[in-house]
């Protein structure tokens, strides 16, 4: 019998977290604080310091170009997650300026975006030299953690995500918004309450014909189409290529390109087939395999059309896996324990997720 949908998600954490971490409590709460740290010529926001009108209270990580922050809106106490970027750190002069502008745009496009799997952006703006984004805040943890072949989740899970993800950037598509940056990385996913969210739109934008001073492409480019690479004018089914190098990777723990040098990265994702995917689980339906083939085709033209229709045959895919009934046999090999996430407070909008 298939189960529940309820049963289905709950079975799913079981299993991840039984393979992830036992039964230690997952360790993403995210508690530890560091503090301010020079950030090119500006300084990072402490703990108790009001940035942009809300009272951080801890640093919860730190990137390349800036760091995100637990904040609290001090007149109603909401928390958000507030992510700074200090553009100085990559650009300059009439670049900078570009940037700034680019980033206001794009950050107000993408508060604009209403949908359940895609992350709500609150605010933007920028203070004491620190372009910043409010968001919602989310708990659970970004998919790089389930990217390495000792971490893989259960194919339906990722079969789910998958669609839950390409049917979110077929709804910013429509609306004229593209992400540009879509890894494992830039999704979120807390299985214990179903939550799947996009992120970081708003901000994969700067890396279109940005450079850094080191000359090298911003944004990451084992995800990125080769259109993208080429610096040509890019629509929705580059991040439907990049939405098929996520599968790829986390399916496989491994992405479809190898390559020992950038240089012959690009030469690969421009050039050559990607690595057929039962080479690696020759376990998975071939019908997988010709889905993301068909994903991570060269051409954008020999894609697929629009999100909605990869996250058709994804959804098809995972519901013929339920039908087998694998995650009952796999949730039949772990103990059952009661969900203890941590602490972070729940926000009304993720009841909208259960769908």
């Amino acid at each position: 019998m298939t189960p529940s949908r309820d049963s289905f998600w709950q079975r799913a954490w079981r299993i991840a977290r039984s393979r992830l971490f036992g039964s230690e409590a997952p360790p993403w709460d995210m508690s530890a604080s560091t503090g301010g740290e020079k950030d090119g010529p500006g300084t990072l926001p402490t703990s108790g310091q009001m940035f942009a009108g809300y009272r951080i209270e801890r640093q919860l990580a730190r990137g390349a170009m800036g760091a995100l922050y637990l904040a609290l809106d001090p007149r109603t106490g909401t928390p958000v997650a507030i992510k700074t970027l200090s553009l100085t750190r990559e650009f300059e002069g009439s670049d900078l300026d570009e940037a700034r502008q680019r980033f206001l745009r794009e950050a107000q496009a993408a508060a604009r975006l209403r949908h359940p799997d895609i992350v709500a952006v609150l605010g933007s703006g920028e203070e004491d030299g620190l372009a910043f984004l409010v968001m919602e805040l989310l708990s659970g943890c970004d998919l790089s953690r389930y990217a390495r072949p000792a971490r893989l989740l259960p194919e339906p899970i990722v079969l789910r995500i998958g669609a839950r993800v390409a049917a979110a950037l077929a709804y910013a598509h429509r609306v004229g918004v593209i992400h540009r940056d879509i890894k494992p990385a830039n999704v979120m996913l807390d299985l214990s309450n179903e939550q799947v969210k996009v992120t970081d739109f708003g901000i994969a934008r700067l890396a279109d014909g940005g450079r850094t001073r080191s000359g090298l492409v911003l944004g990451t480019p084992s995800f990125m189409s080769p259109e993208q690479l080429a610096g040509v004018r890019v629509d929705g089914r580059s991040d439907l290529y990049s939405l098929g190098v996520m599968l790829f990777q986390l399916l496989t723990g491994q992405l479809p390109y190898r390559a020992a040098s950038l240089g012959d990265l690009l030469q690969q994702i421009a050039g050559s087939p990607p690595i057929d995917l039962h080479e690696l689980r020759p376990d998975l339906p071939a019908e997988l395999g010709e889905v993301l083939a068909l994903a991570l085709q060269k051409r954008p033209e020999l894609r697929y059309a629009d999100g909605e229709q990869l996250a058709s045959d994804l959804r098809r895919l995972e519901g013929a896996w339920r039908g087998r009934a694998v995650v009952d046999t796999l949730a039949d090999s772990v103990v059952t324990t009661p969900l203890q996430l941590d602490s972070t407070p729940a926000d009304p909008r993720h009841n909208e997720l259960r769908h």
